[in-house]
């Protein structure tokens, strides 16, 4: 029996091309089956580098207040009233940025850095935890 060795490289090249772990092809009375390794550390660590996603190192570098209490965040005085900050404005330490009403009573949240403000992270009358972000300032 002669060997098709083209045959044979096709179908290798079938495995690489589709990342296949075996393939098999018959034709008549022939049949070849060709078949890889998966536990080839070296086959295992090209595929595993070829499927890695690319991460971007996104790394928020903003400072965060937190929510000092568990409650619901009011972020003006009364409803429709004007808002403690607003996106792009500049804060001083101790500023109140909002208020967090626990069992009735309204505390102000201070801002517990200078800065300006880059992102408000809640919604008004939303429900807040401990250690939530409330803001971001850069």
């Amino acid at each position: 029996m002669k060997i098709n060795k083209k045959i044979i490289e096709e179908l290798t090249e079938y495995l690489k091309e589709f990342k296949l772990s075996e393939i098999e092809y018959a034709e008549g009375t022939t049949k070849v089956k060709v078949s890889r390794s998966i536990r080839n550390p070296n086959v295992v660590s090209e595929e595993i580098k070829e499927k890695q996603p690319v991460i971007k190192e996104n790394i928020d570098s903003d400072l965060k207040v937190t929510s000092p209490i568990v409650g619901t965040v009011y972020l003006a005085v009364e409803p429709g009233g004007k808002k403690f900050v607003k996106v792009g404005q500049k804060i001083k330490k101790g500023q109140t940025i909002m208020i967090v009403e626990a069992m009735k009573t309204m505390n102000h949240v201070p801002s517990t850095y200078d800065g300006t403000v880059s992102k408000i992270l809640v919604n008004d009358g939303e429900p807040v935890e401990f250690g939530q972000s409330l803001i971001s300032i850069k």
